[in-house]
C-alpha cells in the first residue's frame, strides 16, 4: 500500500497520496492547489488518479481538487450535505471507494469542525482487518481538535458544532485500535486550532493519552473547553471555506495574468488609485529602503497566512519582490484565493534603488540599543505585536500588547506622545505592523530584531503576568 504525506510548512498543511500499487489506481486527499507535486508523484509511480477527496470545505487554504480533476479527470468526493457549484460524487457514513484488491477507503461522518466533515478509514487487506490509518481532517489533530467557530455562518452556533465534534470523536474515531495512525489535514502553526502538536502523524492510543479533547469528560464540559478562549480567526478565513465550494478560475490561469512585469510608474499610479504594493523582500531588506504606502509581508515567514489576515479580500495586489521569486509569490497568494495580483514591479529592488527619491525606511534596533534607550529620558513606547498567550508567557517591561491580527482596529488606542518601537518574537511581525502603522499615518521609530526571543536571549529583564 502507497500511503503518503505531502507537508506543506509554510501553511502547515498536509494532503495525502494514497494507492494500491499492484491496480495502479491511487486517490488524492485535501490536496492543495498547486497539483503537480501529486501529478509527479503518482506518474513516478506508475499510478492513475481516480479520485479526489475533500475531509471538508477547507478555510484556511484553496484546494486543488478542481485542477486536479481537470488535470486527470478523476471524481471530485464530497462529504454529506455539501453544497457545490462543481459536479461531485457525495459520500455518507460506510461508503467504501476500492482503489484495487489490496487497498480501500472508507468514510466516517465525523462532523464538529464543519458540518460535512468526514474521516477516511484508509485499509490494506494484507495488513488485516482493523484499518491501517485514519485521516481526520481537522475533526482530529495531534495534540487538538478542529476549532468549531469557523463556519457558524453555516447556521449552527459554535456550541452546536462543539457539541457534533464531542460525538464524532467518541462514537466514531475512539473506538478506533490502537495502533491506527492518525494523519490530520494541519500540524503547529495553523490557525485552525489552538495549541496543535510539531508532529504530523501518530497512533490513536497515543492521542487517548496525551490529546485532552480524549480525555473522560462530559460534553457540556468539552463544549465550554473547546468554545472558549479561540484565538481571532484570520480574515481571509470565511471566504476561503466558500471559494472552496465555488467553480472558480484554475490556478495556471491566476498565475498567467499575475506574472506580468509591470514599470514602476505605472505601479506608483495604479497605487494612487487604491492598488496595495506588497513588498515581500526581507525585514531588513524593507526597513533599509521602500516605497510609502506599501505593506511588507516577507516571504521567508507565513507569508500567505499574513497577506490574508492583514489585506482585505478583493485588493489589487502589486508585488515588489527580489527578481526570480515572483512565481513564488504568485503561487503562495493563490493557494489562499488571493488571485487579484495584477502584477510586479518590474526589476524589483533593483528599480527601487533606482529611484532612492521616492524611497523611505525605519530603524531596526538590536537588543542592546532598545535597552539603552528604554533607560534613558525620552524612553520609547514598546508596541507587542503578538499574540496574547505570548505576551502573557513573558515580555518587555512596560510595554503595550496589540496583536497583529487586530492592529489597524485598535491603532486609535495606542499613545502618541512617545515614539514607537515594535516587537514581536522573531522579527517578522514587527516588519509587518511597522509597515502598517506607516500606512496609516502612525510614526515608527523602529523595530527589534531578533523580537522578544532575542531579547529573552540576551538576558534582558522579563516581565510576567501575576496571575489574579
Amino acid at each position: 500500500m502507497i500511503l503518503e504525506q505531502m507537508y506543506l510548512g509554510c501553511l502547515s498543511q498536509a494532503s495525502y497520496l494514497v494507492a494500491d500499487p499492484a491496480s495502479g489506481s491511487a486517490a488524492v486527499v485535501d490536496p492543495r492547489r498547486d497539483v503537480e507535486v501529486f501529478l509527479e508523484q503518482a506518474a513516478r509511480r506508475g499510478l492513475t488518479i481516480r479520485h479526489v477527496l475533500l475531509t471538508h470545505f477547507h478555510a484556511d487554504f484553496v484546494s486543488g481538487h478542481l485542477e486536479l480533476a481537470r488535470r486527470t479527470g478523476a471524481t471530485i468526493h464530497l462529504g454529506p450535505g455539501a453544497r457545490a457549484d462543481y459536479p461531485f460524487q457525495p459520500l455518507r457514513e460506510g461508503d467504501v471507494l476500492e482503489l484495487g484488491e489490496r487497498v480501500r477507503l472508507e468514510v466516517l461522518e465525523t462532523p464538529g469542525h464543519t458540518p460535512e466533515s468526514i474521516s477516511i478509514l484508509v485499509h490494506d487487506r494484507e495488513a488485516g482487518s482493523a484499518p491501517r490509518a485514519v485521516l481526520t481532517g481537522d475533526a482530529l489533530f495531534i495534540g487538538d481538535v478542529g476549532r468549531p467557530d469557523l463556519l457558524v455562518s453555516a447556521g449552527m452556533t459554535s456550541e452546536e458544532l462543539a457539541g457534533m465534534l464531542y460525538d464524532s470523536l467518541r462514537e466514531k474515531l475512539m473506538p478506533l485500535p490502537d495502533e491506527t495512525l492518525v494523519y490530520p489535514a494541519h500540524g503547529a502553526g495553523s490557525a485552525c486550532g489552538r495549541n496543535l502538536s510539531t508532529e504530523t502523524s501518530a497512533t490513536l492510543g497515543s492521542q487517548r493519552r496525551s490529546n485532552w479533547a480524549l480525555q473522560p469528560m462530559s460534553k457540556p464540559d468539552f463544549v465550554r473547553e473547546l468554545t472558549a478562549n479561540q484565538p481571532h480567526a484570520p480574515g481571509y478565513f470565511a471566504w476561503s471555506a466558500d471559494y472552496n465550494r465555488r467553480a472558480r478560475p484554475m490556478l495556471d490561469e491566476v498565475i498567467e495574468r499575475s506574472m506580468v512585469a509591470i514599470p514602476l510608474d505605472e505601479a506608483l499610479r495604479r497605487q494612487a488609485r487604491g492598488a496595495l504594493l506588497l513588498d515581500v523582500r526581507e525585514p531588513g531588506e524593507y526597513a533599509a529602503a521602500h516605497l510609502p504606502g506599501s505593506i511588507n509581508v516577507g516571504l521567508s515567514g507565513r507569508y500567505a497566512g499574513w497577506v490574508g489576515t492583514v489585506v482585505p479580500q478583493g485588493t489589487e495586489l502589486i508585488v515588489i519582490a527580489e527578481p526570480g521569486s515572483e512565481h513564488e509569490a504568485m503561487t503562495r497568494l493563490a493557494r489562499i484565493g488571493y488571485d487579484t495580483a495584477s502584477g510586479y514591479v518590474e526589476g524589483g529592488a533593483q528599480a527601487l534603488a533606482a529611484r532612492a527619491d521616492l524611497l523611505i525606511g525605519h530603524r531596526r534596533l538590536e537588543c542592546a540599543e532598545l535597552a539603552r534607550e528604554l533607560a534613558g529620558p525620552d524612553a520609547p513606547l514598546v508596541l507587542d505585536v503578538r499574540a496574547p498567550g505570548e505576551w502573557e508567557r513573558g515580555h518587555i517591561e512596560g510595554c503595550l500588547n496589540l496583536p497583529l491580527d487586530v492592529l489597524e482596529a485598535g491603532l486609535a488606542s495606542v499613545p502618541r506622545d512617545r515614539p514607537i518601537v515594535v516587537a514581536c518574537q522573531g522579527g517578522y511581525r514587527s516588519s509587518i505592523a511597522a509597515s502598517l502603522m506607516e500606512r496609516r499615518g502612525v510614526p515608527v521609530a523602529g523595530d527589534l530584531i531578533g523580537g522578544f526571543s532575542a531579547w529573552a536571549a540576551a538576558g534582558r529583564p522579563v516581565a510576567v503576568p501575576v496571575a489574579p
